[in-house]
């Protein structure tokens, strides 16, 4: 019964026609609705408005992105990489910036310290040390050098806040044009940062601190500090760091002294220091200043005419490296110094005692010698030294040319002196009891296995001490050195100045022993200033920048090594070398002594000659120690005489020290050095109360140093 009377399922229905018979389905009219549906509305009128439209040709819609669509599609999604990029950054920049110290201890390291070292004058000699050159003030520096670098490194310098935005678009732009990094974009301050504070690494971490160095540089210090800064340490190539080293190097003057085509060849050299150096291609350099000219011009730091007027000036060409003879002093200074101040710490002025003028007359004397003469007498090396009586070094060459050769042949090179050593034999013969009258036998001699011989083996028989020293007789020396013996002969020469170690044999008397030029010379000095041994310097005075003084060199009692009458026999000898000696080709009109010597096969030429003012001493010879055909009466004595005209020019005339009376012909006796005499105190030619060289008489019995001092 209950499956023949089955209920029927009444299934909802919705949207009925109206006045259809709902019957007894479940149904919702649109009347039913809370809210109508327009969308229904809509589309029963369609049908009224296709009629409407009857006739027309129906346009089909097309689905697809238009070209508008694409636009924000772009915009859009590079907001979001570029949203997400910005993020990125600011986690790259706080990873490393934590990596960092603190900003509170960062603080601008110290420039490497400077020796600036000058003449007896006050002239300026050569910069040394890791800089090459001093630190100068934007004000003491061309203005042309800032306005330079400015336009060629960094045009908005002024503008930015240590990083440039726009510099830094347009070189990524141009990397990504040209497909590879052309452009760096870094600003001045940017540079200045890597050069204090971070090695030349290619990453990230390095880009990244060296902008935020950057940013913290212009928050601490002002646009003057910063651009003053970067100029005085960054490097302009050729060992060269700073403009100032940079002026120096490149063009002989100072940075306050550079013109405007000088500047544009300094800024111009920042893209590639070595590589643009005027020193390695003087048409790079030159072709890289032009742009920078140009430069200047597009941003109205000069007008056509200076433009014009910079063009057409000449490519500078400098030397491989730095070039005259007194850098060979500037070496030498450096050598002594940490001797006398320790570690240089901070900048420093050295003054010295050599002259400018005395130097160039030096190193003219050698150069010109060996450009004229030296093929003929095949001898490409000399050498010079000149000392006065205090021992002050008043010139030194140490080379034909420093830019070629940076070895000190006056101070640092040993050679067998020849001849040039038998003033110590003579002066132990004479503090043995002989005098200049003294005669021995020139003749054929011999000593165990070794048999000295005069120069083409000619020879004069008995013949006096003096005559026989003159004409340069080694016979005769080598029968002196066995009379007093080696020994006393090398306790002679380390007395009066030799500091090598001397080998007391038979042959000591012909020179075989090694010496430098710097310590020959100055072995002859007691001879010059009447029998005193002085500490031979170079270096008066130094001082800080401050003008603290770090040493003074004090006037100090000098050791007799020689007497009176020793000294006045030995010049009266050696005057007679250059009257009709050897070296006769000296005489300039000066009463003046010395001594040639000529080493085996004409290896080594020498002459140390002296007045009452200078004591000199010449070397010529080759490197490689080959023979020569020079002679010590040759080229040395040529160049003494060249150097010591000019040095002695409007100087009084003053005879050489000594009381030994020629008249007496009595021996005199032996010196007992320590004898109790009064050491004389020697002003130096670098400072003080100090006469000028040569000051004196034209006779009498007053010596240099009695006039020295004032008695």
């Amino acid at each position: 019964m209950a499956k023949a009377t089955r209920r029927r399922r009444i299934e909802p229905v919705f949207d009925a026609a109206p006045g259809e018979d709902r019957g007894d389905t479940l149904r919702a009219s649109e009347s039913d609705r809370v809210v109508p549906n327009r969308k229904r509305r809509t589309k029963a009128a369609k049908p009224a408005q296709k009629r409407k439209k009857a006739g027309r040709p129906t346009r089909r819609k097309t689905r697809g992105f238009s070209f508008f669509g694409l636009i924000r599609g772009a915009v859009y999604w590079g907001l979001v990489l570029a949203l997400w990029g910005g993020i990125a950054g600011v986690g790259v920049v706080a990873w490393y910036g934590a990596r960092m110290p603190a900003a509170t201890t960062w603080s601008i390291p110290d420039r490497p310290p400077n020796v600036k070292i000058l003449s007896n004058s006050g002239d300026l000699i050569a910069n040394r040390g890791m800089t090459g050159g001093e630190a100068v003030g934007l004000h003491e520096m061309s203005p042309h050098i800032p306005q330079a670098v400015i336009a060629i490194e960094d045009r908005r310098f002024y503008s930015h806040f240590g990083v440039d935005p726009i510099g830094l678009a347009r070189a990524m732009a141009e990397n990504l044009m040209a497909g590879r990094i052309s452009q760096g974009g870094s600003t001045l301050t940017q540079q200045l940062a890597k050069n204090l504070f971070l090695k030349p690494d290619r990453t990230i971490e390095r880009k990244v601190q060296e902008v935020l160095l950057a940013v913290w540089l212009e928050r601490k210090h002002t646009k003057a500090q910063i651009l003053e800064m970067y100029l005085n340490r960054v490097y302009f190539g050729s060992g060269a760091y700073g403009v100032e080293a940079a002026s120096r190097r490149y063009f002989n003057k100072p940075a306050s002294q550079v013109t405007l085509s000088e500047a544009a060849l300094l800024a111009g050299l920042l893209k590639a220091p070595s590589r643009l150096s005027p020193a390695r291609d003087p048409q790079a350099a030159e072709a890289r200043a032009q742009v920078v000219l140009a430069a200047m011009r597009d941003q109205g730091m000069i007008g056509d005419s200076e433009l014009a007027a910079a063009m057409s000036a000449p490519a500078t060409r400098a030397a491989a490296y730095w070039t005259g003879s007194e850098h060979y002093v500037a070496d030498k200074v450096m050598e002594d110094l940490p001797g006398i101040i320790g570690d240089v710490k901070e900048d420093v002025i050295v003054e010295t005692t050599v002259d400018l003028t005395l130097q160039k007359f030096a190193e003219d004397s050698i150069r010109n010698l060996i450009r004229e003469q030296g093929e003929a007498h095949q001898v490409s090396q000399g050498a010079l030294v000149s000392i006065d009586a205090s021992g002050a070094v008043r010139a030194m060459v140490g080379g034909y040319d420093y830019a070629n050769s940076q070895f000190d042949r006056a101070s640092e090179a040993k050679r067998q002196p020849g001849s040039a050593f038998k003033p110590f034999v003579y002066m132990a013969a004479v503090e043995n009891g002989l005098t200049p009258f003294s005669v021995r036998n020139d003749a054929p001699v011999r000593f165990g296995k070794w048999q000295p011989k005069n120069y083409k083996d000619k020879y004069y028989g008995p013949i006096t001490i003096s005559e026989a020293l003159a004409r340069s007789l080694n016979s005769v020396a080598a029968q002196l050195a066995m009379e007093v013996g080696p020994a006393a002969v090398v306790e002679v020469a380390h007395r009066l100045g030799i500091e090598s170690e001397l080998n007391a044999n038979a042959s000591i008397a012909l020179g075989t022993s090694e010496v430098t030029p710097l310590e020959l010379t100055a072995a002859y000095v007691p001879l010059a200033n009447g029998g005193y041994r002085p500490e031979v310097h170079f270096i008066q005075r130094v001082i800080t920048e401050d003008g603290e003084v770090l040493y003074d060199r004090q006037l100090k009692p000098l050791p007799r090594v020689a007497s009176d009458e020793v000294v006045g026999m030995m010049n009266h000898m050696m005057a007679d070398t250059v009257k009709y000696g050897s070296a006769r080709k000296a005489d300039f009109g000066w009463p003046a002594a010395g001594k040639t010597g000529t080493t085996q096969e004409s290896r080594d030429a020498w002459f140390v000659g002296y007045t009452a003012n200078l004591v000199t001493g010449v070397w010529f010879g080759n490197d490689s120690n080959a023979p020569t055909k020079a002679s010590g009466s040759s080229l040395p004595v040529e160049a003494w005489r060249a150097f010591m005209e000019k040095a002695h020019q409007g100087i009084p005339v003053f005879p050489l020290p000594g009381e030994w009376d020629p008249n007496s012909r009595t021996p005199q006796p032996q010196i007992a050095v320590g004898n109790g005499d009064i050491p004389p105190v020697v002003p130096s030619s670098g400072g003080g109360p100090v006469p000028p060289a040569g000051m004196g008489e034209s006779g009498g019995k007053k010596s240099l140093l009695d006039i020295l001092l004032g008695n």
